[in-house]
């Protein structure tokens, strides 16, 4: 880790007494437990002024933006002072200048973070009483970066309190950084390679005057190495020698010597190359661009009485849209009218259309429509079948499912993996030590019989040779390509660190209820105890459990209805956490829960004969509620949540590509964890845990591997906190999933997680090819330039494996979803450790 970066940041904390709230603790705990975070404590308000969250973190390898997702995930809200920019731009067509352009911004006084990539848009991280968006923008000119300007609906819908500009989305500008455009480079390299090639064939094989190839070869100068002397004079001023600077002092030792062509020559080859490389990282890019380009831009909508064609950013939360067969839906919602079946591939990756039906309470579901089935909800961007649908938007168009993967996904491709890392810091050191050996080389001729002139072609040759273009371009080639295979597979992962974590794990904790199994609880028995009748058991149970939204107390209400059981009013619902609820009911306190909590609470003791019913209905795989109201104990009723259908399939995948243990942790009953566990075919079950259970549990498991948590993103933030990989189900219906993760499976569906590991696993593979070829390159052009070979055959080959390099990364857009060779690839050591 390099040295910490000491951030404090307002925040707005949970209405509690005083920092030492266990709100507080947990915003600290789970800060701390997160990768690339050294310390966090709370600085109490002091003089009027706020509280402070102090955090000591590695910007290299934790941005801001997933600092305050988790700061709000733990119900603190970072304030206004603390900027966020995510803009799209045009005049970073290398890696090496997006690197320069990222180290010239953090010297800009108030600059917090910044990251741009040469296939994404750049992300910047700033402090409000220090800067702001226009000087921002003044300096990228002064760079000769050009932002794309935002849509005038797109400003309108960003939210005003959190600082963030995310005008990438959407926009497009018009400065194209030259005269034409995003080609000029290439222009220039083509008249580049004219020039050079046209000067040699008249010195060659005419008599015309020596002039005339000289001007030529100078014209080849001129256009060869227009961008590379303003990319290595921007590197200078930013502190840094690359390439670039070694590619034109190789070039200006040429001239040097009288040999024009040879320098022309470098500049026309190693132009040209990384113009092509531009073009390359270009497809990648456009992959990501493609995601948000699948919703339309125009809806209708139903107002007033009438059908109206409006802009898709002028919806509003409410608003109804018709949606005609084969049309993509507009906005996030739910169906109110007509069936029909929509391809959901573009957001979830589910491979088959998903049958959608309307909702029989409207208003409800507008007051929640994250609790809706998957059968009523529906994504903007996916594909409506041969029915027309009429749709309620629950979300703007810049909130949407889809626009807020884009922005994920868009802010992912800023970060650094820790590969790449490892290769910034290596270049820090191999680019001076290169040049220190070119130095030497250049009194070769004090030890060698040859001309001072001879010495000084032999290290010009040298410096192409060594210089590690390649090495530049070899890991962020790869990431970018797998994070947008992902995201169009469904899978959002978010940044190049989980994506490369994924490929070394060797175990997987998964929680139960809504992971591995499918969530909706049934109710299977109802066992009143001796002298109580079933319908008084049912009564109060149902009476009860209507005031709380646990999936389990849902499902008992289902049941209640079901049966016609007609409720009362309940008062007072107090939750137990990790044991059960108490609420009162006709004056008398009515507790339902585990058997463990009616030994924490005043009554009377359990019976025997209730406790034989539990520990029957345990063992068949039922979890249980008891049910007592006053001093009498009503009785038992047992639920039972199936094994969803493909996690058997799901886990033996998981073995079969070197996933070596796999366990449950659940908040359940420890016998039913394991009936689940025996079901799925995991090798352990850890039942009867609480929240900071799971935790313990993930950091024992940490010790021992790599070990990734698997969870629907609510409960168990805490241990994907804490484990090398957070894994989120269900992600596009759950705003919290979404958020919570380091990778976030769209659908709420296992069968994306072997894809997701498969993938990260190629793409640790394709990331070592490249780095051994290009070292490799160096490793075999450096001693045969030392033994004669010139500049000319030592730079094509040098470009050429910058060209392989980029090609070879593009391979992984093309991964299939389930691959057949999966069940050959093992995880990978880290590199760089």
């Amino acid at each position: 880790m390099s040295s910490p970066f000491r951030l404090d940041l307002p925040v707005l904390l949970p209405d509690v007494p005083d920092v030492r709230d266990a709100c507080v603790t947990r915003l600290t705990d789970e800060l701390a437990a997160t990768a690339g975070i050294e310390r966090a404590h709370v600085i109490p308000a002091t003089n009027g002024h706020p509280a402070q969250v102090c955090i000591h973190y590695d910007p290299d390898q934790l941005a801001l933006p997933r600092i305050r997702r988790i700061a709000e995930r733990a119900g603190a809200r970072i304030t206004g002072r603390y900027g966020h920019v995510l803009w799209e731009t045009t005049g970073l067509y290398r890696q090496r200048r997006a690197r320069t352009v990222t180290e010239r911004l953090k010297q800009q006084p108030g600059v917090v973070e910044a990251a741009a990539n040469a296939a994404g848009p750049i992300r910047i991280e700033f402090d409000r009483e220090l800067t702001n968006e226009a000087a921002l923008r003044q300096a990228l000119r002064a760079l000769g970066v050009a932002v794309a300007a935002p849509a005038p609906a797109e400003q309108q819908a960003l939210p005003a309190h959190d600082g963030h500009d995310h005008a990438a989305h959407g926009a497009h500008g018009h400065a194209h950084g030259g005269l034409f455009g995003e080609r000029t480079e290439l222009i220039f390299a083509v008249l580049s390679g004219v020039a050079v090639g046209l000067g040699w064939a008249l010195g060659a094989f005419t008599g015309i005057a020596a002039w005339v190839p000289l001007a030529l070869f100078l014209g080849g100068y001129l256009f060869g190495g227009w961008f590379t002397v303003r990319e290595a004079w921007d590197s200078i001023r930013a502190g840094r020698f690359e390439i670039d600077f070694l590619m034109l002092v190789a070039a200006g030792g040429a001239a040097a010597l009288g040999e024009w062509f040879e320098g022309a020559l470098l500049l026309f080859l190693f132009s040209i190359g990384h113009a092509l490389e531009g073009y390359a990282m270009g497809r990648a890019r456009k992959a990501i661009e493609a995601l948000a380009e699948l919703a339309p831009e125009t809806a209708t909508v139903r107002r007033d009485g009438t059908e109206q064609e409006v802009a898709v950013e002028d919806l509003r939360v409410g608003d109804v849209v018709l949606v005609r067969p084969h049309e993509r839906l507009p906005a996030d919602g739910f169906v109110v009218r007509g069936t029909s079946t929509v391809n959901q591939a573009p957001v979830t990756g589910e491979s088959v259309p998903v049958d959608k039906r309307p909702v029989a309470d409207p208003e409800g579901a507008l007051a929640d429509p994250q609790a809706l089935n998957a059968a009523h909800r529906v994504f903007a961007g996916t594909l409506n079948g041969s029915g027309a649908l009429d749709v309620v938007v629950t979300k703007r168009a810049s909130e949407s499912t889809l626009a807020r993967v884009v922005q994920m996904v868009t802010e992912a491709e800023t970060e650094r993996s820790p590969t790449q890392r490892f290769t910034d810091r290596f270049e820090r050191v191999f680019v001076p030590a290169v040049l220190g050996l070119v130095a030497v080389l250049l009194f070769a001729w004090v030890v060698v019989d040859e001309t001072f002139a001879e010495s000084f072609y032999r290290a010009m040759a040298v410096l192409v040779a060594a210089s590690p273009c390649a090495l530049a371009i070899a890991t962020p080639s790869a990431v970018l390509s797998g994070v947008a295979r992902a995201g169009r597979g469904g899978v959002l992962v978010k940044g190049g660190g989980p994506l490369e974590n994924l490929g070394t794990l060797t175990a997987i904790a998964f929680d139960k209820t809504g992971t591995l199994t499918e969530g909706t609880p049934r109710v299977t028995d109802v066992l009143p105890a001796e002298g109580v009748a079933a319908a008084e058991l049912l009564h109060t149970a149902v009476t009860v459990e209507r005031l709380s939204d646990h999936p389990l107390a849902r499902a008992v209400v289902r049941h209640g209805e079901a049966e016609g059981v007609a409720a009362a009013e309940a008062q007072d619902l107090q939750s137990i956490t990790g044991r059960g609820i108490r609420a009162t009911l006709g004056g008398e306190a009515v507790y339902i829960g585990k058997d463990d909590l009616f030994s924490e609470v005043e009554g009377p003791a359990l019976p025997e004969a209730v406790r034989q019913t539990v520990e029957r209905l345990e063992t068949e795989g039922r979890t249980t509620m008891i049910v007592r109201r006053g001093s009498r104990y009503l009785g038992v009723l047992g639920l039972m949540d199936t094994p969803r259908e493909a996690a058997r399939a799901t886990i033996a995948h998981l073995r079969k590509i070197g996933i070596e243990k796999m366990v449950m942790i659940s908040g359940d009953n420890q016998r039913v964890a394991e009936a689940v566990a025996r079901a799925v075919g995991l090798d352990e079950a850890r039942g009867d845990l609480m929240p900071e259970d799971k935790v313990a549990a993930i950091q024992r498991l940490r010790r021992e591997a790599k070990v990734a948590m698997v969870g629907d993103g609510v409960n168990d933030a805490p241990a994907m906190a804490n484990a090398t990989v957070g894994i989120a189900m269900g992600a596009a219906g759950s705003d919290v999933a979404l958020e919570t993760a380091d990778v976030a499976l769209m659908a709420d569906d296992l069968r994306r997680l072997p894809f997701a590991v498969g993938l990260s696993r190629k793409t640790r593979g394709i990331i070592r090819q490249n780095l051994w070829m290009s070292l490799g390159m160096v490793a075999v052009l450096v001693p045969a330039t030392l033994l004669g070979l010139g500049i000319g055959p030592a730079v094509a080959l040098h470009e050429g494996s910058t060209l392989v390099v980029v090609v070879n990364a593009l391979r992984l857009l093309a991964y299939p979803d389930r691959p057949d060779r999966s069940a050959t690839e093992r995880p990978e050591p880290a590199l760089g450790a």
